[in-house]
């Protein structure tokens, strides 16, 4: 399927979206933008997802892989290395911590040998103060490579269904492993903290499929955007979780409102600046190829202002 332009700028406005809530804006603001911000990059992942793609898997997970495996061990060892002379510069300090007060300090050899082979083995273990939005790079590749496995299994005993129906019950089914999640309070122990992301990630790379299928119905309807922003401004009022490590039950309606709603609304917006020619198409469309630059880059700052 050929990439437009509209899904690179919606790609734009999530990782635009993403450093605005890291920059703690104010309250009401931050509340909405954290109801959907992140379930964009995973339902745009998902909306290039077919048949296609299942059917050659070998490549699939070298692609995902080589995309997003590679780069976060890549940026994470550097800024590993980097931990103990940001120290010494100032850019890190003993005094400040993040935002949940945490209080970083030098790495002794040993924590550092700890944290290398946890960035290595299982994606963690990334500094949590320069690195700690990496934890996307991990869900996407998990999420991905789960819906992979459940579409194969699921398609191969049932070729009758369509893409979106096989998508469906993946994401009726992490519905259900959420609830189960919830009730029980288990964790996948093999993912770090638990799997909680990576599933709501599951789910939302299954709507992408979903969306592209009725993409066609639901059209550039201005009215149905201008409801979707409505319901997200709502959604900010009343404090509705985004994809968190705390799960509420609420959040097993909440959250898939909220996401798709969040994507409705930002695709929409997405295709009528890509139909118009510009300096802003432009742009923003090379903002959302380059999202893995901003992602890594704007820890670094983000670090620098709390200090």
């Amino acid at each position: 399927m050929k990439r437009d332009a509209s899904v690179s700028i919606a790609k734009a406005f999530a990782i635009i979206l993403m450093v605005i809530g890291h920059a703690e804006y104010p309250g009401l603001l931050t509340s909405c933008l954290y109801t959907f911000h992140m379930p964009l990059f995973f339902i745009t992942a998902g909306y290039f997802f077919g048949r296609k793609q299942a059917g050659n898997p070998w490549e699939f997970c070298r692609k995902r892989f080589k995309g997003l495996y590679v780069p976060m061990v890549k940026w994470s060892l550097m800024w590993l290395l980097l931990h103990n002379l940001f120290h010494r510069t100032g850019i890190l300090n003993e005094v400040y911590g993040n935002w949940e007060n945490g209080v970083t300090h030098p790495y002794t050899l040993k924590e550092a040998a700890s944290r290398c082979v946890q960035i290595v083995t299982s994606m963690a273990g990334y500094d949590e103060f320069m690195a700690g939005a990496f934890w996307f790079f991990r869900g996407l590749l998990v999420a991905s490579i789960l819906f992979l496995v459940f579409f194969r299994l699921i398609d191969s005993h049932s070729r009758r269904m369509e893409e979106w129906h096989v998508a469906t019950v993946i994401c009726l089914g992490a519905l259900a492993f959420t609830a189960a999640h919830i009730y029980f309070g288990f964790k996948i122990s093999v993912i770090p903290n638990g799997g909680w992301r990576e599933v709501w990630g599951l789910f939302f790379f299954g709507c992408g499929v979903i969306y592209r299928r009725f993409e066609p119905a639901i059209g550039q309807s201005r009215l149905l955007a201008l409801g979707c922003l409505l319901l997200i401004c709502f959604a900010g009022t009343q404090h509705w979780s985004g994809m968190n490590n705390i799960g509420r039950y609420r959040d097993l309606w909440s959250l898939p409102l909220t996401g798709c709603a969040g994507f409705i609304a930002v695709h929409f917006l997405s295709k009528t600046i890509a139909r118009r020619e510009g300096k802003a198409k432009r742009l923003l469309a090379f903002i959302g190829e380059n999202t893995l630059y901003i992602l890594v880059f704007h820890n670094i700052i983000q670090s620098c202002q709390r200090d």
